[in-house]
């Protein structure tokens, strides 16, 4: 795909849209802390387990941002090296999401290898084409979708992780702690960093539209 030139100059976001988009986006974090809560109270069997609904829920916004990955990058054509690495991490992200599944029905590791055939292909074939990615990065850098995109990975691929670790919440708990806590603390973190990447995409889909129709 050769790449077309790109705005290093990000789309004005009116007033009215700032308010229609923030309201969504409230309305869409609202309606996870509740999904949490109710499955914290009414599915005992299933809380923070594969089935239940923050994992469910983790894939589902996973699934969403790479639908918008390939709209971008299939459909308006925007940012195609830029888009590839994003496209690269959000499916490895979720073949890991299900994990347990691959494990159970094809083999143990199973889903390694999957991420490792996804992710070294397309990091080769970035690295290849580094100027065209470093200039597409210097256009999404200076946009709110970039913003949203690193507060989302670091809430998600480092703080969740780290905030999640056994030993700390051993200590803190004592005699009470138990294992579906601390599952609770890493997955409830690492969802709400889901959403802040999905809502990262939707960005990244309008700002791509809004060159799109510019070069057009």
């Amino acid at each position: 795909m050769s790449p077309r030139p790109t705005h290093a100059r990000p789309q004005p976001i009116g007033f009215a849209a700032t308010c229609l988009r923030a309201s969504l986006y409230i309305l869409l974090v609202a309606g996870i802390a509740q999904g949490i809560y109710l499955e914290a109270l009414y599915l005992p069997s299933s809380h923070f387990s594969e089935w239940g609904f923050t994992e469910l829920a983790q894939t589902a916004l996973l699934a969403a941002s790479t639908l918008l990955l390939l709209y971008v990058r299939v459909v308006l054509r925007e940012l195609p090296q830029v888009s590839l690495l994003l496209l690269a991490l959000m499916t490895s992200s979720l073949v890991r999401e299900q994990d347990a599944l691959l494990d159970a029905r094809v083999f143990d590791g199973a889903w390694q290898l999957l991420v490792a055939l996804i992710i070294l292909p397309i990091l080769h074939g970035v690295i290849r084409r580094r100027r065209a990615f470093a200039a597409e990065f210097a256009g999404f850098a200076n946009s709110f979708s970039f913003g949203l995109f690193a507060a989302g990975f670091l809430t998600t691929y480092v703080f969740s992780r780290l905030y999640g670790r056994s030993e700390m919440w051993q200590v803190i708990l004592r005699e009470d702690y138990v294992r579906t806590f601390k599952n609770a603390a890493e997955e409830v973190v690492e969802l709400f960093g889901y959403a802040l990447i999905l809502i990262a995409m939707v960005e990244l889909a309008l700002l791509a539209r809004h060159w799109h129709r510019a070069h057009g």
